[in-house]
Order: C-alpha cells, then sequence, then structure tokens
C-alpha cells in the first residue's frame, strides 16, 4: 500500500471515528474488568463549541482513550443540561420572531415550542464534539430533562423535604429583572463598575415652635447613595448612634426629597461613621443589608419595583420607567429642587446574572430553599481528608471558605422550562409536598385541608438542582439503586471542569452523592484554565477574539488542534492560547507522517545489523522506556501538558532525529532485515504512545501494510498501552555525551563556514570510562568524521570543545581563528565561573545545606565539581593557544 506524500486529516478523521463507532470500541458494559468512568459536564443545550469547550473535552478524551488502551473498561458518558434560564430566553425570542409573547400562550403551548427548539438545536455541541474525537459511548447519552432524570429530580425534592432541609418563606433573594427569575448567590458575578455617588439633601421635620425657638431656616441631612430611583422605597435613615455630628437628630424625622414622605431618623452602630456623611438611607426592599437592618428596627418594607425592573405605583412618581431610566430622570428631578448637593465618580461592584448579564435586584420575594450548613459538612471533608482531590490544590481554600461560609440555596426559579416544583396549593393557599396530584389530595385530607381548587406550584427548580445528581442519575441510580451500572461505575474516576463552577457544580454534586449513595461520586477534579488569547483576554464572541474550534480543526486537522490546545495548558492554570500553536500541532502530525514514509521506502537486505546499530537500538529501548516513566509520572500529577511534551521530544528528537538518522541506510541502499523489524517496533510503540493525544493520524499509521495484517479489531484505540522495560543508565548517559559531540562538531562546522560534506578528523582525551569504539561508527555517519584518534594531552591549532568530561579536538587546519577560539574559550569559562559562584553560594549556606534532601545536596556538590572540571580543561585548552 503506498502512502501519501502529505498528511491530509480530511481523509482519515471521518474514516476512522465512523470506523470506531462501527466497531463499537466506545461502548461499554460491566463487565470483569476495572471500571474508568468520566461523566461529561453536561454543555447547555443552547451551546455551540468554543474553545473552553475544546480543552475541556480534549482533557477528557486523553484521559478516556489512556484508560481504555490500558485494558480498563472506560466509559464516558455524555449529555446535555436543560440551562432553564438560557433555554427560555432563547425560545421567548424566538416566539418574538414569529409575532408570539409567551405571555400570550399557555405553559403547555409554551413547552411544547421550548421541546421542539431542543430537538432542533439542542444535539448540535455533541455532533461538534465528535468531531473533536470524543471517544463517548454515545449510546449513553442522557438529558437532565429527560423523563427517568426529571423523575429522580422530584423525587429527590420530595427526599429533602422530609428530612426538613427544603423549606418554603419570603426571603431577601437575588433577582434578574431580564430572565424575570430569582438567581442562586452563585450565579451572581460581581463586576466593578464606574457609577455615580449622589449626595442627597433630606429634609429635617421640625416643629414649629422648635424652628421659632432656635431662629432657624428648615435644616437638611445630607446622604450620599449610587441608587437614587429607590428613595422612594426608604424607610428610614440611620445614624451612628456615637457619631457626635448627628446628636441632635435622634428621635427625629426627615421627608423623602421630592415625595415628602414622613421616615423616622434611626440608630445603629451597623453605620460606618467614616463612610460617605456617616448617615445611612434605609431601603428594605432594595437592599440586603437593608432588609436586615429593617427587620431588626421593624421597618415598613416598601417595593417599588416590578419584575421586569421598572417602577410601580408604590413608587409615585416615575411610575412604568425603567430603573435605570429612572435614576437619570430623578437626579433632574432633585437638582431642580434644590436638593441634590453634589454627584461624583464612584467605582463600586455591582452584581450580574451569570445567565443574562442583567444587573441584578436584591428582591423581597416567597421563594424555596434549601439548608445548606448540614448538607455541605460531608462535602468540605470529602476534600479536606483528600478523598477528593481538586487538580491543583490550590482551589482548596476557596472551596473550604464557600463551605464554611454557606447559604440556604435559594432552589425556585420563575420559569417554564425546568422541573417544575412538586407542590400544590388548594383554595385557601395552604399546601402541601407530593409528587401527583393524586397524592397531594391524599395529604390535604391527612391534614384535615380542602381539597378544592389544587393546582401545582408554578416555578421550576434551579438548573444546579437537576445537575447535581448527574454522577448518579445518568446511571439510573434513583430508578435502580441496586442496579449494575450505578454499582459497577459509581464513583467515577475524574471529573473535568472549570474552576467557576466549583461551588455551583461540583460542591452540589458531592453533598448529592454522599446524601444519596453515601460516597463522593469521583476521586479527582481536574479544573481547567481560561482560555485566553495571546494578549491574555478572556476569549468571548464580543471581543472577537475567539476562533471557531470546527474552522481551526479543518485548516490545521484535529490532531493538530489538539496538540495546540495541550501543549500550553497546565491544570489551573489559564491558556494563552494562540493559533501559531495548532500550526506547531499540524508540524508534529507532518513530521510523525514523513518519518513513517521514511521508514516505509526502505529496502531489505538479509544481513546483521552492525554492533554501532544494535548500540543504537538498545540506547533507544532505554530511551523510550525513560520517556514512558515520565509520561506516567506526569499523569499521575495531571500534568498533562507535560506528558505531551515528553512525548513531543521524544518522537521529534529522539525518535527522528537521531534514531532514524543513526539507522537510516546510505541513498538508495538496503537496510539489514533485524534493524527494520526493531525500527518498525519502535515506531509502533511510538504510535501507541501518541494515540490518546492524536487518535487520527496514530490510527491511520496503525493499519499500514508496514506492520503487517491486522484484524477488524486490531487497532490502535484499543492497542497496548506501552509500558517501561529495563533502562540502562548508563548507556543513556554515554549517549547524551556522543549527541554532544555531533552536535559541537556541527558546531564548529556552521562557525567556520565548512561544508558538511567535507570530512574532518576527531582526536579524542578521555577522562571518563565511556568505550567510544561502541560509538565511533555513529559519530563519522552523524557528525561526518574520517579519521578518530584517541590523546593524552591537547591539541594545538584545533577547535576544542568538552563533552561531559571528556575532551575533543577537530583538526580545521587553515579553519581556525586563534584569536576568535580565544574569546569562545574565555566567555565559556566566564559562564562556568559566573554559574560556580551561584553553587557555591548555596553549599556555603548552611540551611540550605541542613534542610534540603540530600540528592538536592548532593545534586549541587555534582555540578560543583563538574564545573570545576571543565574550567580546569578549558583553561589548559587556552594555555595550549
Amino acid at each position: 500500500m503506498s502512502i501519501a506524500k502529505t498528511y491530509n486529516p480530511k481523509e482519515t478523521e471521518d474514516k476512522w471515528y465512523a470506523y470506531w463507532l462501527e466497531k463499537k470500541f466506545f461502548r461499554s458494559i460491566p463487565d470483569g474488568r476495572e471500571p474508568y468512568t468520566i461523566v461529561m459536564p453536561p454543555p447547555n443545550v443552547t451551546g455551540v463549541l468554543h474553545m473552553g469547550h475544546m480543552l475541556n473535552n480534549t482533557i477528557q478524551d486523553v484521559l478516556i482513550r489512556r484508560a481504555r488502551m490500558q485494558g480498563k473498561n472506560a466509559c464516558w458518558v455524555p449529555g446535555t443540561d436543560h440551562a432553564s434560564i438560557a433555554t427560555e430566553a432563547k425560545v421567548v425570542a424566538m416566539l418574538k420572531e414569529r409575532g408570539i409573547n409567551k405571555s400570550d400562550i399557555t405553559r403547555e403551548e409554551f413547552l411544547k415550542y421550548a421541546w421542539e427548539w431542543k430537538e432542533k438545536y439542542g444535539g448540535i455541541i455533541l455532533d461538534q464534539l465528535r468531531k473533536l474525537g470524543a471517544s463517548c459511548d454515545w449510546d449513553r447519552t442522557r438529558f437532565t430533562m429527560e423523563p427517568d432524570l426529571s423523575d429522580a429530580v422530584i423525587d429527590t425534592f420530595i427526599h429533602l423535604y422530609k428530612k426538613g432541609y427544603i423549606y418554603r418563606g419570603i426571603r431577601m433573594i437575588n433577582w434578574d429583572p431580564q430572565g424575570k427569575t430569582a438567581v442562586s448567590d452563585e450565579e451572581v458575578i460581581r463586576k466593578e463598575v464606574n457609577q455615580k455617588l449622589y449626595y442627597i439633601q433630606y429634609q429635617v421635620v421640625d416643629t414649629n415652635e422648635e424652628r421659632t425657638t432656635n431662629n432657624q431656616q428648615r435644616s437638611y441631612i445630607t446622604i450620599a447613595t449610587t441608587r437614587p430611583e429607590t428613595i422612594m422605597a426608604d424607610t428610614a435613615v440611620c445614624i451612628n448612634p456615637n457619631d457626635e455630628r448627628y446628636q441632635h437628630l435622634k428621635g427625629k424625622k426627615v421627608l423623602v426629597p421630592i415625595i415628602n414622605r414622613e421616615i423616622p431618623i434611626i440608630e445603629d452602630e451597623y453605620v460606618e461613621m467614616e463612610f460617605g456623611t456617616g448617615c445611612l438611607k434605609v431601603t428594605p426592599a432594595h437592599d440586603l443589608n437593608d432588609y436586615e437592618l429593617g427587620q431588626k428596627h421593624k421597618l415598613e418594607v416598601v417595593d417599588i419595583l416590578n419584575d421586569d425592573g421598572t417602577l410601580n405605583e408604590k413608587a409615585q412618581i416615575l411610575v412604568g420607567e425603567d430603573r435605570f431610566i429612572a435614576r437619570k430622570k430623578i437626579a433632574k428631578m432633585l437638582e431642580e429642587a434644590g436638593q441634590l448637593e453634589k454627584v461624583e465618580d464612584y467605582k463600586s461592584q455591582v452584581g450580574f446574572s451569570e445567565r443574562t448579564d442583567a444587573a441584578i435586584e436584591p428582591k423581597l420575594s416567597m421563594q424555596w430553599f434549601c439548608k445548606m450548613e448540614h448538607l455541605a459538612k460531608p462535602a468540605l471533608d470529602y476534600v479536606l481528608s483528600g478523598e477528593v482531590k481538586l487538580i491543583p490544590d490550590k482551589f482548596i481554600n476557596s472551596y473550604r471558605h464557600w463551605m464554611e461560609h454557606v447559604k440556604d440555596w435559594n432552589i425556585s426559579r420563575q420559569l417554564w422550562w425546568g422541573q417544575r416544583i412538586p407542590a400544590w396549593y388548594n383554595e385557601n393557599q395552604d399546601w402541601v409536598v407530593a409528587k401527583t396530584e393524586e397524592e397531594a389530595i391524599v395529604e390535604f385530607e391527612r391534614l384535615g385541608k380542602s381539597t378544592k381548587g389544587i393546582y401545582q406550584e408554578e416555578d421550576v427548580l434551579d438548573t444546579w438542582f437537576s445537575s447535581g445528581l448527574w454522577p448518579i442519575s445518568v446511571f439510573d441510580g434513583f430508578k435502580e439503586p441496586n442496579g449494575a451500572d450505578i454499582n459497577y461505575y459509581y464513583p467515577t474516576n475524574d471529573l473535568v471542569t472549570a474552576p467557576e463552577i466549583l461551588f455551583f457544580w461540583v460542591a452540589r454534586m458531592m453533598i448529592a452523592g454522599h446524601e444519596f449513595r453515601g460516597k463522593a461520586p469521583f476521586k479527582n477534579v481536574y479544573l481547567t484554565g481560561i482560555v485566553r488569547d495571546k494578549l491574555g483576554r478572556k476569549m468571548s464572541k464580543s471581543l472577537g477574539n475567539s476562533p471557531d474550534p470546527i474552522e481551526l480543526m479543518d485548516q490545521y486537522g484535529t490532531d493538530g488542534v489538539r496538540v495546540g490546545m495541550l501543549l500550553s495548558s497546565p491544570a489551573g492554570n489559564d491558556l494563552m492560547f494562540d493559533v501559531a500553536y495548532c500550526e506547531q500541532g499540524r508540524n508534529f502530525a507532518n513530521k510523525i507522517w514523513n518519518a513513517f514514509r521514511l521508514v516505509k521506502g526502505w529496502e531489505t537486505v538479509n544481513k546483521p545489523a552492525t554492533k554501532a546499530e544494535l548500540k543504537t537500538v538498545e540506547w533507544f529501548e532505554s530511551r523510550f522506556s525513560e520517556a514512558v516513566i515520565e509520561v506516567e509520572e506526569h499523569f499521575a500529577a495531571y500534568r498533562l501538558s507535560d506528558a505531551l511534551m515528553t512525548i513531543y521530544k521524544l518522537i521529534w528528537d529522539d525518535f527522528c532525529s537521531w534514531y532514524l538518522e543513526l539507522v537510516k541506510p546510505a541513498y538508495q541502499q538496503p537496510i539489514a532485515k533485524d534493524l527494520l523489524t526493531f525500527t518498525i517496533d519502535f515506531f509502533e510503540q511510538v504510535l501507541a504512545l501518541a494515540h490518546p493525544f492524536m487518535p487520527f493520524i496514530t490510527e491511520e499509521l496503525w493499519h499500514d501494510e508496514l506492520f503487517g495484517s491486522r484484524s477488524a479489531l486490531d487497532c490502535c484505540i484499543v492497542a497496548a498501552y506501552p509500558k517501561a522495560s529495563k533502562i540502562d543508565r548508563e548507556l543513556l548517559n554515554d549517549f547524551q555525551v556522543v549527541q554532544q559531540v555531533v552536535s559541537e562538531i556541527r558546531n564548529v562546522r556552521n562557525t567556520k563556514q565548512i561544508s558538511p560534506k567535507e570530512t574532518l578528523p576527531l582526536a579524542i582525551k578521555v577522562n571518563t570510562d565511556i568505550a567510544y569504539e561502541n560509538y565511533l561508527d555513529s559519530i563519522r555517519k552523524l557528525a561526518n568524521i574520517s579519521d578518530v584518534s584517541f590523546v593524552s594531552e591537547q591539541q594545538v591549532g584545533t577547535a576544542a570543545f568538552i563533552a561531559g568530561k571528556d575532551e575533543f579536538f577537530v583538526s580545521i587546519a587553515q579553519n581556525i581563528d586563534v584569536e576568535a577560539e580565544r574569546e569562545r574559550i574565555t566567555n565559556e569559562i566566564t559562564y562556568l565561573q559566573g554559574f560556580l559562584k551561584s553553587v557555591n553560594a548555596k553549599l556555603s549556606n548552611e540551611r540550605f545545606v541542613q534542610n534540603a534532601k540530600p540528592e538536592i545536596v548532593q545534586n549541587e556538590r555534582n555540578k560543583q565539581a563538574d564545573a570545576l572540571a571543565k574550567i580546569k580543561i578549558l583553561e589548559e585548552s587556552l594555555a595550549s593557544l
């Protein structure tokens, strides 16, 4: 079978992905093997593939492919999340395009449209993941609102309610005026914004007698606020009782500007005397802290905002105006009334909805809540005990802080798309929790309550309530708690996700896992970084700095993009992405392809390999094993970027640049048959090692006739993952010196502009026990050396260098420039002296010598001895010039 001159990813990717699916390599069913399980963080059905998905799912695919090759029963469960707020917004927008308002149709009609939208667009991102090479068990694809998973959500709500964890009450919540729903604290993104600080005068209410006695004009108190549009909801002004400036105001009242409603002046040490004017307007309906202050002082609560962020009738003025338009108009009205003292620029933190980016309004609302304090403790213990590892562990402290200060979770959402809360009301607004209306009637009767006018709660549950059950529900752990799947696959092994949903999702999965299975749902949580552009900006559509992943894969090949993404993506650290990385990945694929073409083109001869060639084989065996161990160490520490770089260097440098060049026969000459056999075996092992990162090109080459005939199931995707064999450290060290010798001779040629075709004699002054006779043929071949002699003293009139501790002299006769050579050696001595100084400083530091590990101290002493030896040799070379 001939092989194309250049690698064409488009010809291989669809072919092999279809083949893997056809042969069911991704399929997993419980058996006697060790399971290795990953559940995909379900992307929103509104989503399309972006760079964050690319990174996250490439990492998952690398882990799952490696486990599959290790002989484990690898199961990667895909799926999508119904994403209540985001999807409802998409459906509302779709209806508007059709001339339909949500308010004009029934809930049932809306849900019909929502399912229509989901069926049309909800699977786009999963189809795109196939192009990425994601080896998911697609037969296990789940959706958070499919019937069985929705049943699990409802049953969980009832379970937690019966245990006393869920309650209903009026609380101050975060309100999204655009989505017209409550959102949890974790769904509020705090941003620093430029605002205005308005200094407003509130008239103090004095009696006529006081004003006459004191012969005073009307008195005012000044209050600073960023939200003048809420003054109509003020129900008090608060001063610190210890503030000497305002002692005369105790017990008095003020008038709310413009509407002239009387409100009391109250005292509380909560007020910071140094901030602003030292006076605080108290607006219990529109600020969490004000609400708590209002509860303490039994203040009236006046809510002046509608659900969409417009002013209602209680505001008395500007009714129907949007809150931000009202802010500007109020400021103008205050100025015209002479009650706006001044306006200053001011920066402050403002909360925005994570889903709609609308500014959040604190709002008093009747909602459903889940008590978190008791539930959170086991989920914290899993991490602190190390039973669940966060990778990198720098996230442990922030996780602990959040879990130790967790607040009750607002779990109700004022939407139609989602799992409807299983609560039922009667005509008297009594309520019960039950799965069906029939069960609700039984419960009402048991309580002696009316069963007339029964209807279900309108609100749905927070999306995170359902996705928190994901690792259990995807294996039907609620429907069949003793089923084969849940008992085999749970707990899962690795979770790969983003740090920003560590509390949204990861913590809640641990809470659910403990509550319903008594075990954490996973062992390791790999937290990826944010994909940024080369300027450090987060990639986003609005900035226009986020490339289309599909276009990238079309241009550079999927393997090239996977390599490009992972070459610079350490766990937990942001990835500074540049398209140049994808180009590097494509070049790497081409390097492998061209190396394969080279080997495939060799003819054989029935003769044994030479001693030098066999030494090269032995060296690569050891180097390959060394690399495998390095890769395994990186995987154990979840340093996938480092694991890939080790493979990259092994293939590009060790295999292509050294091994193949050393065993390559002369032009149009045959290669020893056994040497080709060794080479083909090495190539097969290299492909297997690279497969998790580069699945398509490795599978394509795996099936070439060079490797002999393969059965239909003999594929790289299920090939045995390479294992390390015996490592000859002495051989590796010797060969490192040989590589240095070749590199130095090549450097001499470049410096002196000597043609690579011109042979040069080499003299060696051996100061070690390296058996150079084993490597002379290799040095001759790669450095084009003619005669090699061994000498006992330095050679005058040569280009000299040191490799290891041995001295080498290249005779270049008329090509040598004595002054330039003297300068080169002098510079090298200067460098080594500086290096030696830093090493000596460490070794003279008693604290370092006493506290550092013995092997680290010994390593520094080895550096010291090596530097001293090299300086001595260089000084002798300098003297000989």
